[in-house]
């Protein structure tokens, strides 16, 4: 598993509103942003792996509906997750 229990704790103690507070979209966000950055740089050495290049595609699709969940929410909270993320919608 590339994103260890640690890391994933950083994550949610970053992003959510706690270190236990997995549930929160921003969190998730985070979470999914994370997991693609790594299979993203995984496909740069292994073109022609296309059960991850499915999976990563799966995977931002579940964050661009988490994005979209969260602008029909609340708009501020869309905002300051993209910024912090840096993503670039």
């Amino acid at each position: 598993m590339y994103v260890t229990k640690e890391q994933k704790e950083e994550i949610f103690t970053k992003h959510g509103k706690g270190k236990n507070d997995t549930g929160s979209a921003e969190g998730q966000i985070a979470l999914f942003t994370a997991r693609i950055n790594h299979l993203t740089e995984h496909l740069k050495n292994n073109r022609k792996d296309y059960n991850t290049e499915r999976s990563l595609v799966k995977l931002v699709g579940k964050r661009r509906a988490l994005l979209d969940y969260l602008t029909k929410k609340d708009i501020l909270r869309y905002r300051a997750i993209v910024k912090e993320l840096g993503l670039r919608k």
